[in-house]
């Protein structure tokens, strides 16, 4: 039920006063926070370790408390928490008894949201690197829309911007249900699968949920969904049957917007796209991965349903650079490429895999993984496994569930078992500092690495770089390891186009999923 969060309402961001974020080096939070301090607006937030991402919180001036205490609620209006803080916490108790305003992360969201059109991005998976799509074709459209990127599941380091324009791109987080909270202009579902059942029980009320979304879009406004995601098609003809408007993209010959000739190498994905029959000419995106062809199709759809010049979108896909913990490149060092993944899902693990073996070619494929959640590790047991198994060869850590007992025949040392590879190719790891040795050990030059999995294990791709080059270092008289570009941030400029006017918000950042914010809390 949504009973605990208010409705989007006549709500702004300067109602809210004085704001206080707890938690606020969330991944969720710290886009909340950047938005409220770039529109002028009295920011504070606590949290225990000093994440690199709050300094440029401090650069706006906000006002930044590594501990949790009564006294950070001080000239205090709001103050803004997210599902991950528990309800006992000290400063959401002690708003309440000081009679504070408290607002989940999505209410104060929306509140920012209102007076805006809203574009929200839902669905089981693909929302932020979507997201992302959206907002770079509108900033090249010249429409320069406010955005916050990184959320719930979301896991992506916090991007955000206050805008001149009447676009509000958002990413919507169902693992909660807060995103019944919003009332969308445009609402764009990427895919509906199971997950979060610990929050829904069964696939079917997740299912109804996310049509419950779509039925809260502006009646002037459209839904686009996914032709090639079954439960984008159910979801389609539900709402069609309604009389809402829809449109779907995919390589579906139903499809509104058709793909054809997709092809997905490790130089990054192209396809041509029509509607209706008539050809909009041919899309590339610099990093591979058919699904990232289907996520950038919902970004070329919106573009053309809002009558945007479908030249915009063609220019800002050229250049997209990737989120980070998407299929993030993270260097070189010994011969071993290395990259880092945020997939958990078995969908999403599935195709980050696939994807991955393009770029191995003749190399091997190493993945260390780590589960995120408990229940999904269980339930998902079999289609992780599976997933896992891509590979050639497995290094498997426990499960990241903060929070969770763990039961008998639970976790990790069950997961491995099932991966149906040698028992020498595949290797469970109790302690963090052992999954470098074994990557050493079992790398070598012109394999392909991949940390893949919860937050966490995304702070793990340095120390396999320092680990393989200091592994060259004892071999060679010189070791080299390859830092990677920084890539353009949203709200930068792009090759043949005009300045976004962003705010410098980069996306980037060690991301924390279904809430979660990096802090215990």
């Amino acid at each position: 039920m949504t009973a605990q969060f208010t409705p989007a309402g006549t709500l702004t961001a300067e109602d809210l006063g004085a704001v206080h974020l707890i938690g606020v080096g969330g991944v969720g939070m710290l886009g909340v926070a950047r938005l409220l301090l770039t529109r002028g607006i009295q920011v504070s937030g606590s949290d225990l370790r000093e994440w690199p991402s709050l300094a440029g919180l401090r650069a706006l001036g906000g006002t930044i408390y590594l501990s949790h205490e009564a006294t950070n609620l001080d000239g205090v209006d709001t103050v803004v928490y997210s599902s991950a803080i528990p309800k006992d916490h000290l400063e959401l108790v002690e708003a309440r008894r000081r009679g504070l305003r408290v607002l989940h992360r999505s209410e104060a969201l929306a509140a920012a949201m209102t007076g805006r059109r809203a574009i929200a991005v839902a669905g089981t998976h693909g929302k932020t690197t979507t997201t992302s799509m959206v907002t770079m074709v509108l900033q090249q459209a010249g429409v320069d829309p406010s955005f916050v990127i990184g959320g719930e599941i979301s896991e992506v380091g916090s991007g955000a911007h206050h805008g001149t324009g009447e676009y509000f791109v958002v990413e919507a987080d169902e693992s909660d249900r807060s995103f019944l909270i919003y009332r969308p202009y445009v609402s764009i579902i990427t895919n509906v699968e199971p997950d979060h059942l610990n929050t829904y029980g069964d696939y079917a009320t997740l299912e109804a949920a996310f049509v419950e979304f779509a039925r809260l879009t502006d009646p002037d406004g459209f839904i686009i969904t996914c032709a090639d995601d079954p439960g984008g098609r159910r979801l389609a003809a539900t709402l069609r049957a309604e009389g809402r408007r829809v449109h779907t993209y995919g390589a579906a010959e139903d499809a509104d917007l058709r793909l054809t000739e997709i092809v997905s190498s490790a130089r990054g994905v192209r396809y041509l796209a029509a509607i209706d029959g008539r050809s909009l000419g041919e899309f590339r995106l610099p990093v591979p991965g058919r699904h990232m062809g289907l996520n950038s199709a919902s970004a070329v759809l919106a573009a053309y349903l809002l009558e945007l010049p479908l030249e915009a979108a063609e220019a800002a896909l050229a250049v997209f650079p990737g989120v980070r913990r998407r299929f993030e490149r993270k260097g070189v060092a010994d011969g071993v490429l290395v990259y880092d993944e945020y997939a958990y899902h078995p969908t999403s693990m599935t195709l980050a895999m696939q994807t991955l073996r393009e770029v191995a070619g003749d190399g091997r494929l190493i993945v260390v993984f780590q589960p995120y959640r408990l229940y999904r590790t269980r339930d998902s047991q079999a289609e992780i496994a599976e997933a896992l198994a891509i590979a050639d060869e497995v290094v498997l850590l426990e499960v990241f569930g903060p929070g969770e007992l763990r039961q008998p025949g639970e976790g990790s040392a069950a997961l491995i078992e099932a991966v149906a590879l040698p028992a020498e190719r595949k290797v469970f790891v109790d302690s963090w500092e052992d999954a470098p040795v074994e990557v050493v050990r079992r790398a070598r030059s012109g394999d392909v690495v991949v940390t893949m999995g919860a937050p966490p294990i995304s702070l793990m791709g340095d120390e396999l770089l320092a680990a393989l080059g200091a592994r060259t270092a004892d071999s060679a008289p010189t070791a080299t390891v390859e830092p990677v570009a920084t890539t353009p941030a949203i709200g930068q400029p792009v090759p043949g186009g005009s300045t976004a006017g962003g705010d410098g918000a980069a996306l980037g950042g060690a991301a924390a999923p279904d809430g979660a914010a990096p802090t215990a809390g």
